[in-house]
């Protein structure tokens, strides 16, 4: 069908690939990041798989009349949280992309 494409050498790679990608989420899983947020009031623990582990805020900002910032505080520290987590499993599957030789995939033009 594709001339010169060797399709059990691409099978295998794709294997290896998927195998690769399934063990860099585990250990992407297995790593935390650990953000702080309005001079340590509001700390948030995150894993590789974006789960929040744990929320831990500083009794004293805890008032009921000022609950707003309590709220903004708890948002930004999400937000940094995923935003660190993304970059975590983006270093981790960064290798992997950088080793991936895809030039058999040119065959499949023309």
């Amino acid at each position: 069908m594709f001339k010169g494409l060797d399709m059990n050498g691409l099978m295998k790679k794709a294997k290896e690939m998927q195998k690769t990608l399934a063990e860099k989420k585990e250990n992407a899983a297995g790593k935390t990041v650990d953000v702080s947020v309005g001079g340590g009031m509001v700390q948030i623990k995150m894993n590789g798989n974006l789960e929040t582990l744990s929320v831990k805020v500083d009794p004293e900002i805890v008032d009921k009349n000022e609950i707003e910032i309590l709220e903004d505080l708890i948002r930004a520290a999400c937000n940094e949280a995923v935003r660190k987590a993304k970059e975590l499993v983006s270093t981790e599957f960064s290798d992997i992309m950088s080793g991936l030789d895809i030039s058999d995939l040119s065959k499949f033009t023309s």
